[in-house]
């Protein structure tokens, strides 16, 4: 059996289609490992695994060292509020490093306010012998301190963590942006918000807790209570120097029946931090005394009204959800 010449064309067609299809694969496979689909991917990748709060995943990825520090925001809620915030999220075109390596830029704005960060690929083989596998190249993660002013604890990307001693430590991915601040019925922190663009930086944030207007209000109804009672003792007692901050002393003889104490100026109540606990700043005010009285001098029986400033100071203890007040008073 013999080709005839018609035969030989086709299959010469045929050959000449099949190595300008290989042709084209080849210039493909070129084309996809020289270009920016194969060394974006890792990166991709990445990023996705953030935004599902998938810590183990990015860490797998991005292959990084972990700093020592509290590790709970390098996984779940903490971690997917770190780049809620982030818009605008473009991977760019990678660009081709001297040695062998690209630099992938991620674009990105923050209330705003543009930034990037660059994430460096190498090669890590090839999958189908000809499509080139690309990895991020190892660095080490971000670190975020938090200190906190007289708390234990503070609250990060909506999670509350441990602040032994009012500092705490936090290992953190990149890029993301981290908000910290500290809330109870008590004392409080304004929100403070930190980005962190790249790996092996550290980032601060100092909360200046302070008081709560209910904290000085429940201090200041205790303290109340205390100079209201006092007076009302003094008053039972008939008292001059009663167990109190304010006293009379004077030179005449009070009728006996007719001392009466009143507090016409209520001390302010300030508190503030010190050496790592709560003081109340020293307290001042007024009592009035209103009695009966005879001049030792002139013998005149008349009424008696002197205003006395006095001050005392006070302790602070707390429970989860109580404050105990204890007056300090030097007789």
């Amino acid at each position: 059996m013999t080709w005839t010449q018609t035969t030989i064309k086709v299959a010469a067609s045929w050959l000449a289609g099949i190595m300008l299809v290989a042709a084209a694969a080849i210039v493909t496979i070129v084309v996809v490992n020289s270009g920016p689909a194969g060394a974006q991917e890792p990166v991709r990748a990445y990023l996705s695994a953030l935004k599902d709060g998938d810590g183990g995943k990015a860490l797998g990825l991005v292959r990084a060292q972990v700093p020592a520090g509290n590790p709970g925001l390098l996984d779940g809620a903490g971690l997917k509020a770190s780049v809620e915030k982030l818009e605008d999220l473009t991977v760019g075109s990678p660009e081709r490093q001297s040695d062998g390596r690209m630099s992938v830029p991620v674009t990105y704005s923050l209330e705003g306010v543009q930034n990037s960060t660059r994430f460096l690929v190498e090669p890590a083989g090839h999958e189908w012998l000809f499509f080139t596998r690309w990895q991020l190249v190892p660095s080490s993660l971000p670190t975020l301190t938090v200190n906190v002013v007289n708390s234990n604890l503070a609250t990060v990307n909506g999670v509350t963590m441990n602040t032994p001693k009012g500092h705490g430590q936090f290992p953190v991915f990149f890029p993301g942006t981290y908000e910290a601040s500290y809330s109870s019925p008590y004392f409080a922190a304004p929100a403070q918000r930190v980005s962190v663009s790249g790996p092996s930086s550290s980032q601060t944030v100092n909360l200046n807790t302070e008081a709560t207007k209910s904290l000085a209000d429940a201090v200041s109804t205790q303290v109340h209570k205390y100079l209201d009672d006092c007076a009302a003792e003094a008053n039972h007692e008939q008292r001059l120097q009663p167990d109190c901050p304010f006293y009379h002393a004077g030179l005449e003889r009070v009728t006996q029946g007719s001392i009466r104490w009143s507090i016409v100026e209520y001390p302010k109540v300030e508190i503030q931090p010190y050496n790592g606990r709560w003081v109340v700043t020293p307290l001042g005010g007024k009592a009035k005394l209103n009695a009966k009285a005879v001049d030792l001098f002139t013998g005149v029986d008349g009424p008696l009204e002197q205003v006395h400033p006095f001050s005392f100071t006070v302790t602070l203890s707390f429970t989860a959800d109580k404050v105990t007040v204890t007056p300090v008073v030097d007789y």
